[in-house]
Parts: C-alpha cells; sequence; structure tokens
C-alpha cells in the first residue's frame, strides 16, 4: 500500500474530471521509499525531496510528461511496481541480477555504489558482531554471507537506532547515505572495516511489460549525462563527494 501522493507540474495540471492515472497515457507515477536521505525524503512541508525528486522531476520535463509522486514502504516497493500501483521505482535502489529478472532498469543515473560500516567503537572486530542492514537491500544480501550476525530492519532509521541503543554492534549501508549522518554525529558514530562495492549502480525500475517508458527514461538520462546536469545534479545533493560521470 502506499501511504501518500505527492503530484508535480511538469506539463499540465490534471484538470477536472481527468482520467485516472492508470488510463491517462502521459501521467507516470513516480515510486519512492521517502525515508533515504539525501537521495528521498519527506521535507517539513509534507512532500517528497531530496536528489531523485529533483531528478525524477526534470526526467519528465524532457521527455513532457505529467509525473507525480507515490510513497511505499521499501520492503514491498517491487512487489506494488509490479501490481501496477505505479510505473517506475526511484528510490536508491541499486541494479542487480536478482532485482532484474523482475523488473527492468535504465541505464544507471549513479555509478556503481560504495557501502560501508559504521559502528560506535572503532576497535569493533566484525567477526562475529551483530550488524544491521535495510531489509531486502544488497548490503542486506552481502552482511547475511559473511561471518557477522545480520539483523534487518525495514526502514535506515531503525537500523540507526538499533545501532545506538546497543542492539546492534554496527551498520552496513549505501555510504553516500551514511556520511553525512556520521559527519553529524559528534564522533559519536565511526568508519570501520573496508568499503564495498556492490550493484551495478542505481537506475530507475520499470516493469518488463512498458518498454517504451523504459526508452524514454533511458534517453532523457542520457541526455543529462551527456550535459553535465546529472554531475551538477549529483554534486548538489552529495556535497561534491559523488562519484560523476
Amino acid at each position: 500500500m502506499t501511504n501518500g501522493i505527492y503530484t508535480i507540474a511538469i506539463t499540465a495540471t490534471l484538470a477536472l474530471g481527468a482520467a485516472p492515472l492508470a488510463q491517462a497515457q502521459d501521467t507516470i507515477r513516480l515510486g519512492t521509499e521517502g525515508a533515504y536521505p539525501p537521495f528521498n525524503f519527506i521535507n517539513d512541508a509534507g512532500e517528497v525531496d531530496g536528489f531523485e525528486r529533483e531528478l525524477g522531476d526534470e526526467l519528465c520535463k524532457r521527455a513532457e510528461l505529467s509525473c507525480v509522486w507515490v510513497t511505499n514502504d521499501w520492503d514491498s516497493i517491487i512487489p506494488n511496481l509490479v501490481s501496477g500501483n505505479y510505473d517506475t521505482i526511484m528510490a536508491g535502489m541499486s541494479i542487480t541480477d536478482e532485482r532484474d529478472a523482475v523488473i527492468d532498469f535504465t541505464q544507471n543515473y549513479i555509478p556503481p555504489v560504495t557501502s560501508a560500516y559504521v559502528a560506535t567503537d572503532p576497535d569493533l572486530d566484525l567477526s562475529g558482531a551483530v550488524v544491521t542492514a535495510q531489509a531486502n537491500t544488497t548490503e542486506s544480501a552481502y552482511v547475511a554471507e559473511t561471518d557477522s550476525t545480520l539483523i534487518e530492519y525495514a526502514t535506515p532509521d531503525e537500523m540507526l537506532s538499533a545501532l545506538r541503543s546497543g542492539e546492534a554492534d554496527a551498520v552496513f549501508a549505501d555510504k553516500k547515505y551514511l556520511e553525512p549522518i556520521v559527519e553529524d554525529s559528534g564522533g559519536e558514530l565511526v568508519w570501520i572495516g573496508e568499503d564495498v562495492q556492490l550493484g551495478r549502480g542505481i537506475g530507475i525500475g520499470i516493469r518488463e511489460s512498458d518498454p517504451e517508458l523504459l526508452a524514454t527514461f533511458d534517453s532523457a538520462i542520457g541526455e543529462m549525462k551527456e550535459d553535465g546536469s546529472l554531475n551538477e545534479l549529483l554534486t548538489k545533493w552529495f556535497k561534491g563527494e559523488a562519484d560523476l560521470y
């Protein structure tokens, strides 16, 4: 189930009496989590915000599409795409073989991501440690194959709370997500272990039955790579530390 819909005017505002979203060919529903800053989050006005909000709006503008944003819990974000509750996923989702077997992906709009461990103890030995990661992510799958004990949580906030409360010894997550949290922790949180590169970058997830929509967004992403505007957004939202194209 979704927990909110936020409309953006791209080519035109939907008139009263317009066809339902599922029937309006040029109205695309962009699904996101809204809980993974700076990729996506809900701002003080109750609207979807962040890097992916700005990128998605620009892609829709270039493709001359009218788009709406839909939020959905991470653990059911792919099933709800497949079932037709929205048309795309823009939620910091890494492209992996497992996901690619269920849905299609555009070319990546963020290069292959680096994941990292954060703990409160700089001397923590990860061997046998309790490590938390968000459920159904590339990070949780990775930890499950190590000799650490994995605890999964539905949201990033929950996994960080588990670390701070002592329920977990470390967090393993996307380094771009963790960087501002570590920086703002006043030394409470520290990097440990080795960074790990996972997946094939982050792309837009689209149903396999929508090849034209896939081509449309893929083309728009390519344009933004070519003209440098995608690098500008990456630099803006990731404090100049993003991997660029």
